[in-house]
């Protein structure tokens, strides 16, 4: 995950003189107060960011309520969230979480296996439960989920939830015709099915967006799982998949017709569309390679997702190293193999296809899907590996071109210079600038053609399924950076921006009562939770004080604050898989397990 892409959103601290940052044992030093009557096991210290202050006040109380002497160490913002959290300075990070890709193995593999990209634990006894349910379909996987959550949650405490959150948005509806805007529950918002109501204004108006982060980590999908990038390389690069608003992995609108899995769940096999060109900029301005995007660039894709030696600083591999093999099939042969259902994987991918497949061809300029002239790809997985297509959904699995990256990327990755060496996607590259020089190829509906310290400006790639329902409606688009929520709502409201997504629960009001705003709400699989500090804390060793913790939060009080406008979780999992799990607050528990961990 979506690995989105990702995350972390943590906790508050008193904000530091200068901008020096205090060590673990600064902390514990100044906090060696004889006049204290708490015990060492009662003190606990939360990290969070300022913008959590709300659930923040309310942990305090609940926790001190049952006996704890909480400290809050508020941050301003997440990057210095992230320095005390490296720091050590803190037991539990208020922190959050949200499955871009829809399954509940990126819900789980990053944060809580022994070699996850943002592991909190090492505990074998979970790394052997998230690899067992990985090779299981949805109907025998959630018995397995539930005991994961038994260990993580309620043996070892590792985790305490706090909520599920909803997605909303607001959409100008005055000027944006609000049927046309979709709120999917876990991909990055569509661009190109947004319209103006007047339609005339499509060709000539830019649809403006906001997004909170204005430094952007890297334009190429392998190299950035984050709010900055995730909803602009979805709009940039097309996948061989994607995921509905209720995270159903289908074909519609991607590079793929149809695909199919074998019945051994670990071949899945993909026909590829020839409607498709890259677009690049000139000029400022979008223009058509005239370059097909076909199985050659897929399979370099793919193949540079999987390595983590492909690129320096890869940020997304591990989404994807249960792929083993991409290849291009040119056999038609195989395609008698059958699919779990029976059917041959043939009349899986030629349902609904205009021309059946008459040859299948390596090189995507021989390709004509009318005359039956197509090209396959097959994604063959390390073992079973049922959720490999909601990872295919991903933007981190978006398609590039081959000739392009490798015309770019020439140094050696080992020795790579981040002075002196320039990756294809690098955002100074297409900032205003003296270094600007703008040498993105976009396979999907959009490409950037600049950017400043303001906003992104984007352009639709003019040979993208030109034509079909498909083909973007809007021309331009421009994403603002307001990292201001409050701000970023007064410019819905001012009419500065059309479509504001992330609304925040205690504005729902405000949106609604407007008359030329829509509030836009769905579920979302976004979880707030608390994770302790098991590396450096006293409180790694201490189950029974994680426990006191677990059942001293009161989920349905966090959810009266918000006016029901949060759902119950048990981790990551919740919005995912119903494993029947739930968590009940319990004082007198907590105040016997805090007693007995103090002693």
């Amino acid at each position: 995950m979506k690995k989105i892409f990702l995350l972390l959103i943590a906790a508050l601290t008193l904000v530091l003189a200068a901008c020096n940052l205090s060590t673990k044992s600064d902390v514990e030093k100044s906090d060696d107060d004889s006049s204290k009557k708490t015990t060492k096991a009662q003190e606990i210290e939360i990290l969070s960011m300022s913008s959590n202050e709300d659930d923040l006040n309310i942990l305090r109380d609940q926790l001190s309520k049952n006996g704890f002497d909480v400290k809050l160490n508020i941050q301003p913002d997440y990057g210095s969230f992230t320095s005390q959290k490296d720091a050590g300075n803190y037991d539990i990070a208020l922190s959050s979480w949200t499955t871009v890709t829809g399954n509940p193995d990126y819900a789980v593999r990053s944060l809580f296996t022994s070699d996850g990209d943002n592991s909190i634990v090492k505990d074998s006894e979970l790394d052997d439960l998230i690899n067992k349910a990985s090779t299981q379909t949805k109907d025998d996987y959630t018995a397995t989920y539930k005991d994961l959550e038994q260990r993580l949650v309620f043996d070892e405490a590792y985790i305490v939830p706090l909520y599920t959150s909803y997605k909303a948005q607001g959409v100008n509806s005055d000027v944006i015709d609000e049927s046309t805007v979709r709120l999917p529950k876990s991909r990055a918002a569509v661009w190109e099915n947004v319209s103006f109501k007047d339609k005339a204004k499509n060709a000539k108006d830019p649809l403006v967006t906001q997004q909170a982060i204005g430094e952007l980590t890297s334009l190429d999908p392998i190299k950035g799982n984050d709010g900055s990038i995730n909803t602009l390389n979805t709009n940039m690069y097309v996948r061989l998949v994607n995921l509905t608003d209720d995270d159903e992995v289908v074909a519609d609108g991607s590079l793929s017709y149809n695909y199919a899995s074998a019945e051994d769940n670990k071949n899945y096999y993909f026909l590829l569309r020839d409607d498709i060109n890259f677009a690049k900029v000139t000029d400022k301005k979008a223009v058509d390679t005239g370059e097909r995007v076909g199985a050659e660039d897929v399979k370099f894709s793919l193949d540079r997702a999987k390595d983590p030696k492909s690129v320096p600083d890869h940020r997304t591999y591990s989404l994807h190293e249960n792929m083993k093999d991409i290849e291009i099939v040119t056999d038609t042969k195989e395609l008698d193999a059958k699919t779990a259902d029976g059917k041959s994987i043939r009349e899986a991918l030629e349902d609904g296809v205009d021309s059946k497949i008459k040859s299948l061809e390596a090189d995507k300029t021989a390709v004509d899907n009318k005359a039956g002239k197509y090209q396959v790809v097959k994604v063959t997985t390390t073992e079973a590996f049922p959720q490999v297509l909601n990872y295919l959904a991903h933007q981190s699995a978006g398609i590039v071109s081959e000739k392009q990256v490798n015309k770019i990327n020439t140094y050696d990755v080992a020795k790579y210079d981040a002075d002196k060496d320039v990756s294809y996607g690098d955002a100074a590259t297409i900032t205003d600038g003296k270094a600007y020089n703008n040498e993105l190829y976009a396979s999907g509906p959009y490409i950037l053609t600049t950017k400043d310290d303001y906003e992104a400006k984007f352009e639709k790639n003019p040979a993208y399924r030109t034509g079909s329902d498909y083909e973007p409606k809007i021309k331009n688009v421009s994403v603002k950076f307001i990292a201001d929520p409050d701000s970023a709502l007064s410019s819905l409201r001012n009419g500065d921006i059309h479509i504001l997504n992330g609304v925040p629960e205690t504005k729902y009001e405000l949106v609604e009562k407007d008359k030329k705003l829509t509030l836009q709400k769905n579920k979302s699989n976004g979880v707030t939770y608390l994770a302790f500090n098991m590396n450096d804390a006293d409180i790694a060793k201490n189950t029974k004080l994680r426990q006191a913790v677990l059942y001293s939060v009161d989920q349905n009080a966090i959810i009266d604050f918000y006016k029901g406008n949060k759902m119950n979780a048990v981790s990551p999992l919740s919005p995912l898989v119903d494993t029947g799990n739930k968590v009940e607050a319990d004082a007198e528990k907590a105040k016997t397990l805090l007693e007995e961990a103090s002693k």
